[in-house]
């Protein structure tokens, strides 16, 4: 199956790199570019591709509000944002996993990154590299006053669950946690089904940004 894949970043180098290095794999197809947010928001609609990689800083409409409109609802199913940034440390892309980007990707990221991001959101999963997911997501959240008590919804998982959540804040994979946990990967997925159904959350991206304001990791 091709995954079909827009680019939006200003630098017309950016996008023709990494359309060209996309398009020579065999199951991706580079389906569109676009060089601000507002182009970004008419081609996701008119095209429909499976994953977008957005630029974070673009002219007319920033790469947050571009995808805050791409995820309000109207394209089912939506398309997986990959947030495109220059430094790691970057609120915006904290504000981005918050609204349910699939994650973020240093632009200097090496080639095989780049194509492997593609993958892992086109699968459902988030693109988390846990050092710097940790490391940026703290350093937001310490600015941040954060609960005296666990919300009550939490209340809702089982003591496993629970585990899964933690698991799943640290950035790991569904096969690092069936390894920490001494379970089955498909008893992993089944659990982290359970979780976003019962927290309400989109994807793991916000389970993981749940977990560090809520004070649970």
């Amino acid at each position: 199956m091709t995954v079909t894949v827009l680019i939006a970043d200003d630098q017309a180098m950016v996008r023709q790199g990494f359309a060209a290095l996309l398009d020579a794999q065999p199951d991706i197809s580079v389906v569109g570019d676009a060089a601000d947010g507002e182009e970004a928001v008419r081609e996701v609609n008119r095209l429909h591709p499976d994953v977008v990689f957005m630029d974070v800083r673009m002219p007319h409409l920033n790469g947050l509000e571009a995808a805050v409109q791409i995820l309000d609802g109207k394209l089912s199913p939506a398309p997986s944002i990959v947030m495109l940034t220059t430094f790691d440390l970057d609120d915006y892309v904290y504000e981005a996993l918050r609204v349910g980007c699939s994650g973020f990707l240093l632009k200097d990221a090496p080639a095989k990154e780049l194509i492997r991001a593609v993958h892992v959101v086109a699968a459902g999963d988030a693109l988390l590299a846990p050092t710097v997911t940790r490391r940026l997501i703290s350093e937001v959240v310490i600015r941040k006053a954060r609960p005296r008590h666990a919300p009550k919804i939490l209340e809702t998982l089982t003591p496993r669950e629970r585990e899964v959540l933690e698991q799943i804040a640290t950035g790991r994979s569904n096969a690092e946690i069936a390894d920490a946990l001494f379970v089955a990967e498909e008893t992993v997925k089944t659990h982290v089904g359970r979780v976003l159904q019962k927290l309400s959350l989109r994807d793991r991206a916000q389970v993981v940004v749940f977990a560090y304001e809520n004070g649970v990791v």
